[in-house]
């Protein structure tokens, strides 16, 4: 398959030396970050797949700082929607393929929220136990179908026996848009689901769940509108523009992050600032990833012991990161991901039901 078939090159933007948009190339480089829009929009209800234009968030990116960054960023340019919709998530997955060969990390930007299934499906191919975290208003397990669509496509992940998942973890849901029956039947099948007000003001509670993320997805309808709505379904209540920033950032700073998806933005929108934050979206997320790749490879690890009704527990301290872990396992990779609010109730007796799971 050649990427000239399938991608539209973007067209070029004047930088100084001191912007992103000074380094960003159009080559998938080995370890890189590499950025493709998308345009196909037909997963929603009467949704369609006409061109798009992202020109105005690409403005906004290219012309952020570029610190002192060392990540190579390729800005591929955007996805051509196939003749179907089948079509469009069977190149889409093609092309998640490529970068994966090359152990890049691909950020699909814009297209429905069930893209999420093609991420999810290529980064399947290469590696399996996938930890996927979600961040969405919307908990949909309908089954109904054959297409892919925004309603279907969590239950046909979480379903498929063609695919291995270890955790998934779906944060932002909103009670009043969900039904109490699936909230409930998550909860049963023990998936973590975090309301919106949990993840309100503060990372520090919800940190944990994009630690060892091996796939992050946001629908943007999670983020709350302003002007003509910042996504295609807009909300009045959501995660404010600070909050969202400060999320894609810890989803750059997950240790194990192959692929991310920004899905539901409204491209369309004629609210300058929408675009604006779209753009500044995506370059705290590369600022994360950056900052992950320059922590130490070698952890050291304090111990702190707890007793609770008997019984000893054990939670760690990352001397370097000064994140929390549970567990006393000697392998970093078998300790569970918490914060220190969890090592705090448990030093007053509440322990996390969730580290009993395990």
């Amino acid at each position: 398959m050649n990427i000239e078939d399938i991608i539209i090159p973007p067209r070029k933007i004047n930088t100084e030396k001191w912007q992103l948009g000074h380094v960003i190339s159009q080559e998938i480089l080995e370890g890189g970050i590499v950025l493709i829009f998308c345009s196909d929009y037909r997963g929603l209800r009467n949704g369609e797949a006409e061109i798009l234009d992202f020109r105005t968030v690409r403005q906004e990116l290219y012309g952020l700082s570029k610190l002192d960054f060392e990540i190579p960023v390729c800005d591929l340019g955007d996805l051509i929607s196939g003749r179907t919709y089948q079509d469009t998530h069977y190149v889409l997955q093609e092309l998640l393929s490529m970068c994966h060969y090359k152990n890049a990390i691909p950020v699909i930007i814009g297209g429905s929220n069930d893209l999420a299934f093609s991420l999810f499906s290529a980064l399947n191919f290469h590696q399996k136990n996938l930890n996927y975290t979600q961040i969405s208003n919307i908990i949909s397990l309908s089954n109904e179908g054959e297409e892919i669509t925004e309603k279907n496509f969590l239950s046909r992940i979480l379903s498929s026996k063609n695919f291995t998942i270890k955790n998934y973890h779906h944060l932002g849901y909103q009670k009043h848009l969900n039904e109490t029956d699936s909230v409930k039947l998550m909860k049963e099948v023990e998936f973590e689901v975090i309301r919106l007000a949990e993840m309100m003001n503060s990372t520090e509670k919800t940190e944990p769940f994009f630690r060892r993320a091996d796939l992050v997805t946001v629908n943007c309808d999670a983020v709350e509108s302003m002007g003509d709505g910042f996504s295609v379904n807009p909300q009045v209540n959501g995660l404010n523009r600070r909050e969202i920033c400060a999320y894609m950032k810890e989803i750059g700073l997950s240790e194990n992050l192959k692929s991310v998806g920004i899905f539901n933005f409204s491209a369309q929108s004629e609210t300058f600032l929408n675009h604006q934050l779209l753009a500044q979206m995506i370059w705290h997320l590369i600022e994360g990833i950056n900052i992950q790749h320059s922590h130490p490879k070698e952890r050291q690890y304090e111990t702190f012991w707890v007793m609770i009704d008997d019984e000893q527990y054990a939670f760690q301290r990352d001397s370097f990161s000064g994140l929390w872990f549970f567990g006393d396992d000697e392998k970093p990779e078998n300790l569970i991901p918490c914060s220190r609010l969890e090592y705090e109730e448990a030093k007053r007796g509440q322990l996390n039901t969730r580290f009993l799971k395990n």
